[in-house]
């Protein structure tokens, strides 16, 4: 079973950062359009932002865009969501996702089932 592992959530005050990371120990990223989704006490799971395999095309949700970005170091195979101007209704567990591709494809991947395998998910609470 694929396990990828987020890290870097935390408590931060309205207005400021965090970066989490997204990473699987043994196993190689670079074949994966990778996606970050969030869910908050009683809401559905949400699309929060995707990058293809290339890292040359990224996807955001309007809810996000201009402050959240993310990247992807194909040294480190690790998936990164920087994310600036935080804001209370940012609260939510992050999850990593993974969708494996066969060739480059850089088209629109934002439903959960898009993905076939999936992180933990690292808590994120923005405080006002």
């Amino acid at each position: 079973q694929v396990q990828l592992v987020e890290s870097g959530g935390g408590s931060v005050q309205a207005g400021g950062s965090l970066r989490l990371a997204c990473t699987a120990p043994g196993r190689i990223f670079s074949r994966a359009n990778m996606g970050w989704f969030r869910q908050a006490p009683g809401k559905e799971r949400e699309f929060v932002g995707s990058i293809s395999r290339s890292g040359g095309t990224t996807y955001y949700a309007e809810s996000v865009k201009g402050r959240f970005t993310i990247s992807r170091d194909k040294d480190k195979n690790t998936v990164y969501l920087q994310m600036n101007s935080l804001k209370p209704e940012d609260t939510a567990v992050y999850y990593c996702a993974e969708k494996q591709t066969i060739l480059s494809d850089n088209r629109y991947f934002g439903t959960a089932s898009d993905y076939s395998h999936w992180g933990q998910g690292t808590q994120v609470t923005v405080s006002s």
